[in-house]
C-alpha cells in the first residue's frame, strides 16, 4: 500500500473546535491568528506534533527525529527523584519456571529447558498518582517483571490493561501532563476526573478503547494478586535459525480475576490507603504465594496481514477467542524485599532490556519507550551507573569496558579499557558472534515522513467490542464511572464531546451517560475516520466476572465478634476457611479481643472502627445476644453491615445478629447471599458460596 502524504488531512469538528484529522485518525490543531505556532526549545516551528518521524507509515522510528528527542528528553527529566509516572509502587522477589522448551520459536535461554527457574523481581504500581497517593485510585496498574536470565536481564514492562491511550510515543508527555494535577492548582491528585484529562482524550479518539478499560472495574483491582498483566505491544521471538514469530505477552493470575466496586474503593482508600501493599506483604508472609502463568499469543506475518486491525497499534488487542493464549510457564512471588528503597524504589526497568531470542516490532509507542526509559533512569538515579545497584545488576557473568561516571562501584580490571586490543587476560572480553544478541533482519525502506498509518484509524470498533463483552453489571459500572468522572469536569463542552465519542461505541451507553450528567442536548456522533464495526463478537475473556476465582483461597473473611461469641461456630468457621486456604480476621469493639462462650480469650485483629467490612472479601456476623444489643448502638457496626450488603458481599450470620440487620435496614430484604449459621456444618456452605466472591443478584446494592 502506498504511503499517504503528510498533508493528507481532512477537516473535522469537535463541538466548537475546527480541527484537522490525519490518515490515522489523529487530531491536528493548526496555528492561526489566535494561536501561535508550536516550536521546539530552539524556536524551530513544528509541523506535526502527533507523529514521530519514521521510515514509511508503518516503519521504525528514526533516531534523527530531533523534535521527539527534545520533547521526550525534557519530559523524562521533569521530576526528581520520584518517578514521573508509576511513582507509587510495590515489589517482591520470586522466580519464573518454564513448563516446556520453546526452542521452536525462540533462542531465549530461559525458555530452553523444562523446569528452568529464573529469578525475578516484580514491581506493581499505579500510573498517575504520586508516591504518597492511595492504592485504590481508579488508574492503570503497572506490571513490570525483571528476569535475571543466564544471558542478561530481560525487562517485560507492562500494565494490567492490554492497550494504551495513545498510538505514538510523541504524545506520551501530553497524555501524562493531562492526567496529572492541573499545573496552576496542583490538584486533583491520583485521579482522572478533571477537565484536562477529559479534554485531552476527547480530542484524541485513539484513546476511546483505553477509556472503556479504565472506566471498567479493571482500574480498581481487589489486589495485585487478582489482576492480569500484559506486555501491551507486539514483540518478536526469534529462534536459533533466525526465524521470527510475533508475540503478545499475557500474565494470567492463578488466583482468578477480582476487583472492588467504586463505593468500596473510595472507602478502602480512607480506611487503608496501603491496601494493595499490605495485601501483597501479608499474602507472602502467610505463605499464600501469588502466582501467574505467562501466556503467549504467537502469530506470523500472514496472520498479522489478515487480522482486522494493525498489530503495530498499541490501542488494539487480539481477542483470545481468535488467537488462544499458550501458557508456557509460571511466575511465583515468594520473598518480600529487605529494604523498600534499596529494591522497590531503585529498581530500574527499561523496555529495551531484551535478551537474545526476544526482539521488537515497529510499534511506534514501543519504539519511543525503548528510547525514553534509559534517559529516565539517568536522571532519576543520578548517572549512568544505575546498573551497579544490586537490584538492577545481572545475576549472570557480565564484562564490558564501561568505566567511571557518577557513583561507579566497579571498573574494568587491569590496563585494558578499550577494544579491539591485543592484550590477553580473562578480564578482556571479546565479541561472540554465535551467542551475542542479533536484531531480526527485517527489511526496512520508506520515505522519511511524519505520518500515521491509515491502518491505525479505527478508534471505536474494539472499544465497542470491549463494552459488549462485559456482563450487565460491568456495563453499568462503566456507565457510572464515566458519569462520575464527567460530573467533576467543569466545562460543559468537554462533557458533550465525550458523549459524542460514546455514540460511536454504543448508543445505549451514550444515553445513560448523557442522562447521568443531564446534557441539555445530545451531541452528534464524533467524526470517525472509519465507521464502527458492529460485527465484532463479544469476547468473554475480557470480562472480570466471567473469569473470577475458582476458590476462595487467599481471601479474607472479617468476622464481627463480641464477648460470648459461639465457640463452636467460630472454630468451625476458622477450620473451614483454613481448609479453603483463606484467612479469618476478627473484628471486635475493642482491639484487645473477646471471650467466647466457653470463656476462651481471642485476640482481635481489628478494632471495629478501624476494620470496616470494605477490607474483607466476605463477612460473618457472630455476636452474642448481649453483644448484638451493644453493637446496635455503634454507628460503625451499622456501617459494617450496610456496606457489606451494598457491596454485594456474602454475609454469614448467627441468629443473634438479627437486631444488627434490622439496624442496618436489611432484615426484611435478605437474599441468597446471606447464609445463616445455625450449626457448625453451615460454615462450610458459607465458604463454598464465597467462591463466587460477590452476590451480584442483590437488589438495590452499591450505594
Amino acid at each position: 500500500m502506498a504511503a499517504p502524504s503528510e498533508d493528507a488531512r481532512k477537516s473535522a469538528r469537535y463541538d466548537d473546535l475546527e480541527v484537522q484529522v490525519g490518515p490515522g485518525g489523529e487530531t491536528h490543531q493548526v496555528a492561526d491568528a489566535q494561536h501561535p505556532t508550536l516550536t521546539t526549545q530552539q524556536g524551530i516551528p513544528v509541523a506535526d506534533d502527533q507523529n514521530s518521524l519514521r521510515a514509511g507509515a508503518r516503519g521504525p522510528t528514526l533516531l534523527e527525529d530531533f523534535h521527539f528527542r527534545e520533547k521526550m528528553f525534557h519530559f523524562d527529566h521533569e521530576r526528581i527523584p520520584e518517578r514521573v509516572v508509576h511513582a507509587r509502587g510495590y515489589g517482591a522477589h520470586g522466580y519464573f519456571e518454564t513448563y516446556k522448551p520453546l526452542t521452536d520459536v525462540t533462542r531465549a535461554d530461559l525458555f530452553q529447558r523444562a523446569g528452568e527457574k529464573t529469578p525475578v523481581f516484580v514491581r506493581f504500581s499505579t500510573v498517575a498518582g504520586n508516591k504518597g497517593s492511595s492504592d485504590l485510585a481508579r488508574d492503570v496498574r503497572g506490571f513490570a517483571v525483571k528476569f535475571y536470565t543466564k544471558e542478561g536481564n530481560w525487562d517485560l514492562v507492562g500494565n494490567n490493561i492490554p492497550v494504551f491511550f495513545i498510538q505514538d510515543a510523541i504524545k506520551f508527555p501530553d497524555f501524562v501532563h493531562s492526567v496529572k494535577q492541573e499545573p496552576d492548582r496542583d490538584f486533583p491528585q491520583a485521579q482522572s476526573a478533571h477537565d484536562n484529562f477529559w479534554d485531552f482524550v476527547s480530542l484524541s479518539p485513539e484513546s476511546m478503547h483505553m477509556i472503556m478499560w479504565v472506566m471498567s472495574d479493571r482500574a480498581i483491582p481487589r489486589s495485585f494478586r487478582t489482576m492480569e498483566g500484559f506486555g501491551v505491544h507486539t514483540f518478536r521471538l526469534v529462534n536459533a535459525e533466525g526465524k521470527s514469530t510475533f508475540v503478545k505477552f499475557h500474565w494470567k493470575p492463578k488466583q482468578g480475576l477480582q476487583s472492588v466496586v467504586w463505593n468500596e474503593a473510595v472507602k478502602i482508600n480512607g480506611a487503608d490507603p496501603d491496601f494493595h501493599r499490605r495485601d501483597l506483604w501479608d499474602a507472602i508472609e502467610a505463605g499464600n504465594f501469588p502466582e501467574w502463568e505467562l501466556g503467549l499469543q504467537l502469530f506470523d506475518q500472514d496472520f498479522a496481514d489478515k487480522f482486522d486491525f494493525d498489530l503495530l497499534d498499541a490501542t488494539k488487542l487480539i481477542p483470545e477467542e481468535i488467537l488462544p493464549v499458550r501458557r508456557v510457564g509460571r511466575l511465583v512471588l515468594d520473598r518480600r524485599v529487605d529494604n523498600f528503597f534499596m529494591e522497590t524504589e531503585q529498581v530500574a526497568f527499561c523496555t529495551q532490556n531484551v535478551v537474545p531470542g526476544i526482539d521488537f516490532s515497529d510499534d511506534p509507542l514501543l519504539q519511543g519507550r525503548n528510547f525514553s526509559y534509559l534517559d529516565t533512569q539517568l536522571k532519576r538515579l543520578g548517572g549512568p551507573n544505575f546498573t551497579h545497584i544490586p537490584v538492577n545488576a545481572p545475576k549472570c557473568p557480565f564484562h564490558n569496558f564501561q568505566q567511571d561516571g557518577h557513583m561507579a562501584m566497579r571498573n574494568p580490571k587491569g590496563r585494558v579499557n578499550y577494544e579491539p586490543n591485543s592484550w590477553s587476560a580473562e578480564e578482556n572480553p571479546r565479541e561472540d558472534p554465535l551467542k551475542g544478541y542479533r536484531s531480526y533482519a527485517e527489511p526496512v525502506s520508506g520515505t522519511k515522513v511524519r505520518i500515521r498509518s491509515e491502518t491505525f484509524a479505527d478508534h471505536y470498533s474494539q472499544a465497542r467490542q470491549f463494552y459488549i463483552s462485559q456482563t450487565p453489571i460491568e456495563q453499568a459500572h462503566i456507565a457510572n464511572a464515566i458519569t462520575f468522572e464527567l460530573s467533576k469536569v467543569e466545562t460543559p463542552k468537554i462533557r458533550s464531546r465525550v458523549v459524542s465519542h460514546l455514540r460511536n461505541i454504543d448508543e445505549d451507553l451514550a444515553k445513560k451517560v448523557a442522562e447521568g450528567i443531564r446534557l441539555k442536548q445530545m451531541p452528534e456522533p464524533a467524526t470517525a475516520m472509519k465507521p464502527t464495526r458492529k460485527d465484532l463478537p463479544a469476547s468473554p475473556a475480557l470480562s472480570i466476572v466471567l473469569n473470577g476465582p475458582k476458590s476462595f483461597a487467599g481471601r479474607k473473611v472479617g468476622a464481627l465478634v463480641t464477648d460470648g461469641v459461639d465457640a463452636t461456630i467460630l472454630a468451625a468457621l476458622a477450620g473451614a476457611l483454613k481448609e479453603e486456604g483463606a484467612m479469618l480476621k476478627l473484628v471486635a469493639p475493642e482491639v484487645g479481643g473477646v471471650k467466647d462462650s466457653e470463656g476462651i480469650w481471642h485476640d482481635a485483629d481489628e478494632k471495629l472502627e478501624g476494620g470496616p467490612s470494605v477490607l474483607f472479601d466476605a463477612v460473618a456476623l457472630l455476636p452474642s445476644k448481649a453483644g448484638a444489643a451493644r453493637l446496635v448502638t455503634l454507628p460503625a457496626a451499622r456501617d459494617f453491615v450496610a456496606d457489606a450488603v451494598a457491596h454485594r458481599k456474602f454475609i454469614a450470620c448467627v441468629e443473634a445478629a438479627e437486631p444488627l440487620l434490622e439496624k442496618a435496614g436489611v432484615s426484611s430484604n435478605v437474599d441468597a447471599g446471606f447464609i445463616p449459621l445455625k450449626a457448625p456444618k453451615d460454615c462450610k456452605a458459607f465458604v463454598t458460596a464465597c467462591r463466587k466472591v460477590r452476590f451480584w443478584d442483590r437488589v438495590n446494592a452499591e450505594r
